[in-house]
C-alpha cells in the first residue's frame, strides 16, 4: 500500500495560517489537525497547478502557431506576386481562425469562472 503523500510546505503554512485566524496564536479549542487542513490546501493547490499547466501548453501550442504563420516564405520557391498574395491571404486567414478560437476559449472559461 502507498502512504498519501505529504502536503506541501506552502500548504502547511497556509493551514496554520488559518487557523490562527479562526482560534488565536495559541490555537486554544482548535479541534482538527494540521495535517488535515493542509491536506484539504494542498489539493486546491494541485488543482490549481494542473490548470495552469493546462494553460501554459495552450499558450504554448498558440505562440508556436502563430511563430510558424508568421515566417516569411521562401523567396526562392514563391517568385509570382499573385502566389504570394495567395499564401498570405491563406496564412492571415489561419491566423484569424487561431485568434478566434482562443477568444472564445477564453471566453467560456470566464463564463464558467463566474458561475462559480
Amino acid at each position: 500500500m502507498s502512504t498519501p503523500a505529504q502536503p506541501t510546505p506552502l500548504a502547511f503554512v497556509t493551514a496554520e495560517d488559518v487557523l490562527r485566524a479562526i482560534y488565536g496564536d495559541d490555537l486554544k479549542g482548535c479541534t482538527v489537525t494540521l495535517d488535515s487542513i493542509a491536506t484539504i490546501i494542498d489539493r486546491g493547490l494541485q488543482r490549481t497547478a494542473a490548470r495552469n499547466g493546462e494553460w501554459l501548453e495552450l499558450y504554448e501550442k498558440v505562440v508556436e502557431a502563430m511563430h510558424i504563420l508568421s515566417t516569411p516564405p521562401d523567396k526562392a520557391k514563391v517568385t509570382d506576386p499573385a502566389e504570394l498574395q495567395g499564401l498570405l491571404t491563406q496564412r492571415l486567414d489561419a491566423i484569424h481562425s487561431v485568434t478566434t478560437k482562443t477568444i472564445q476559449t477564453l471566453a467560456t472559461v470566464r463564463g464558467l469562472k463566474t458561475e462559480d
